[in-house]
């Protein structure tokens, strides 16, 4: 802004302001009126449909998976998209810290006068950035299902084999998630997306020989399923039948 158009602008606002109305109690009054008004729906809203409330807390439960209300959810997906545990304190604390910090300076490093979005290309670009990410990642964390836990559809193939066969798919189902494969691969809508690749049509990629010879020497850092295949025979076999299954 040169020297011209700032005289302009301070004679404009000086004009506006005379015409204007003042801040205190104009301003104030009609700021208290919408927060009575917000209050009374908010207090109307609990007494008429009350809070849900879940289960009670069951301390002895093993398959109980945290997760924080949905406004928390792209916080929450931010600790899944930053894996490395020493990076978790800048996902916690500096990320929402720096971007808050940014979000409060905008009025100093954006001082333009002009109020149009087109014309404050920082500000609106900063606005629709944070907006969007904020929105993107509360969608991943609401989608996300619990790393305990697979709901795939029974696929056809093993459907037209019988009775026996879903009910090996099922429990390979439940070997595959208590074995805490959805932590770092994907499953349909379960699991997530890293650092492994999605497994939701691995048996069309790989044989169940593949599949068994990868479960027992896996590539780090994915952990060895050698120890199962020893000790519990029955229970490793239904987890490459369910993997080779899923094409």
């Amino acid at each position: 802004m040169n020297k011209k158009q700032k005289e302009q602008y301070l004679r404009d606002y000086g004009t506006l302001k005379a015409q204007g109305k003042p801040f205190f109690p104009y301003a104030v009054a009609k700021d208290s009126a919408m927060a009575v008004i917000v209050m009374i729906v908010i207090i109307t809203m609990s007494i008429l449909l009350g809070a849900e409330l879940g289960p009670k807390a069951d301390p002895t439960s093993t398959t109980y998976t945290p997760r924080p209300e949905w406004y928390f959810f792209f916080l929450f997906e931010l600790l899944r998209v930053i894996k490395p545990p020493a990076l978790v304190p800048l996902a916690t604390i500096g990320v929402p810290t720096i971007c808050l910090i940014l979000l409060f300076l905008l009025p100093f490093y954006d001082r333009g006068p002009e109020r149009r979005p087109e014309r404050r290309p920082i500000a609106t670009t900063a606005g629709i950035f944070v907006v969007f990410a904020i929105g993107y990642l509360t969608y991943l964390g609401a989608a996300a299902g619990p790393p305990t836990e697979i709901d795939i559809p029974v696929p056809a193939n093993v459907r037209t084999q019988g009775t026996t066969a879903v009910a090996n798919f099922k429990a390979g189902e439940q070997v595959v998630a208590q074995s805490g494969c959805a932590a770092c691969h994907k499953f349909g809508e379960n699991g997530n997306s890293g650092p492994g690749p999605s497994l939701t049509r691995v048996g069309a990629r790989l044989p169940a020989q593949a599949i068994q010879r990868t479960l027992i020497n896996p590539t780090a850092p994915m952990p060895s399923f050698s120890s199962l295949s020893e000790e519990s025979p029955k229970q490793f076999q239904q987890m490459v039948g369910f993997l080779a299954a899923l094409k």
